[in-house]
């Protein structure tokens, strides 16, 4: 009893410093938030909070926020910020809004961490599951990495969507596929891609759910799957359908998941895109669009197919991937992919490249500011500069994702073949 009361005196202690940290920055650096806002590693086209605060002014006036083509993101966003005071006079309620969504993503997180999913699923158990860092421990290195800390004060929407995915995992391990099926598809009205998700997180719920009393045997996975499928279905129905009757129109579908789907706004981001389709001849355009969503989407079902027994690796492996390969990423989902890598401590010793991928984030974290600069402001450089080292940091994240991939199969491939333990094997 007494070392529960001390572990949540620790964990009440970590979430009050996280919390005074961030509106420590937010009131003793009053240029810093808008500083980061108009970042490109933070805000991009869809997340914006500067276009936020545009579609705001619009909707408050009662013109359609998606008229000016500067506002990309979800319609309930606008309802939801109005209910806020002004930013513009007490901006310390959106101050707090951020800080409580960060809060409730690392409780999230927190709570995937002490269930031992990732090292202990229903259909496998790592011989190295002891060696895992405690629910504290994860929540600590999310909400102190400084690429959450600064996605907090730049105040990009992505921040909900991040939450969003966090609790859809912490459901499903918990038992309750329902309400990860609700949370998935919040993230889904969103930001769109977290959908990509769905069949992972469908696994992962099957494996945990907690049947009711008297009942023995699960449902097939066939049945489980088409009426979660449909729980998605009716959730993201009844958003779009509140979406319509608050915007009057279905214009919002092209101005918010359209602009993902055809890259329409070309502004400069993080990720690999945006540079690609500015050289891009228009006749080619439509091709090339197809088949880059292609290779986003591809992984999802290999993934899940080859790692099936530990889907919340596959979760894991798919959030580094669409940090690397989604039309418009930012850091914030580079924090999110980061938040997870902890989980598969019992794994850090398998893999090979964690001094190499260090240096490269380390190398593009401080480079990547200084070559937009020169391009941007300084006018000694041109957009070569600055996407030279976005395909560094890609590299970095591709290193990383690899590398985990490496260690997860390398991992069950030892309980598979235990006189392999310990020795190295090559690939010919």
């Amino acid at each position: 009893m007494d070392d529960g009361k001390v572990t949540l005196g620790r964990t009440a202690g970590l979430y009050i410093g996280a919390a005074v940290l961030r509106l420590s920055l937010f009131t003793l650096f009053p240029g810093l938030p808008d500083l980061l806002t108009g970042r490109v590693e933070i805000s991009t086209p869809v997340t914006s909070f500067k276009r936020l605060q545009e579609g705001l002014f619009l909707y408050n006036h009662n013109v359609s926020p998606y008229d000016g083509g500067v506002y990309h993101q979800a319609p309930l966003f606008l309802p939801l910020f109005s209910l806020l005071p002004s930013f513009a006079t007490l901006p310390i309620f959106t101050f707090i809004l951020y800080i409580a969504v960060d809060l409730l993503s690392a409780n999230a997180l927190f709570k995937i961490a002490n269930s031992g999913e990732a090292g202990s699923s229903a259909l496998f158990t790592s011989p190295r599951r002891d060696k895992r860092w405690s629910g504290p421990v994860v929540a600590a290195v999310f909400l102190f990495n400084p690429f959450t800390i600064a996605t907090c004060i730049g105040r990009p929407t992505s921040v909900f969507t991040t939450c969003a995915i966090l609790h859809a995992i912490a459901k499903a391990v918990a038992g309750a596929p329902f309400t990860a099926m609700v949370a998935l598809s919040f993230a889904a009205y969103l930001s769109m891609y977290p959908l990509l998700l769905l069949p992972p997180l469908l696994l992962l719920a099957y494996d945990r759910q907690r049947l009711p009393k008297g009942i023995t045997a699960k449902p097939s996975g066939l049945t489980f799957a088409a009426s979660h499928l449909l729980v998605v279905v009716g959730v993201l129905s009844a958003l779009f359908g509140m979406s319509y009757l608050m915007t009057g129109s279905w214009e919002f579908l092209p101005s918010t998941y359209g602009i993902q789907l055809t890259l329409s706004d070309l502004t400069p981001n993080v990720g690999l895109w945006w540079y690609f389709f500015i050289e891009m001849f228009d006749s080619f355009r439509s091709f090339f669009l197809a088949v880059f969503w292609l290779h986003l989407s591809a992984y999802v079902g290999g993934l899940t197919v080859r790692i099936r027994r530990q889907p919340l690796a596959v979760i894991t492996l798919l959030l580094g991937i669409f940090t690397i390969f989604k039309p418009y990423p930012s850091i914030s989902d580079s924090s999110l992919f980061l938040a997870l890598v902890p989980l598969y401590r019992h794994v850090f010793p398998l893999m090979r490249y964690t001094f190499l991928v260090a240096a490269i984030i380390l190398y593009t974290v401080f480079l990547g500011p200084a070559f937009y600069h020169l391009w941007i402001y300084a006018g000694s450089g041109n957009a070569n500069f600055f996407y030279a080292i976005t395909l560094v940091w890609g590299l970095g994240l591709s290193l990383l994702v690899c590398d985990l991939t490496f260690a997860v199969l390398r991992d069950e491939w030892e309980v598979e073949r235990p006189e392999m333990v310990g020795k190295e094997i090559r690939q010919i």
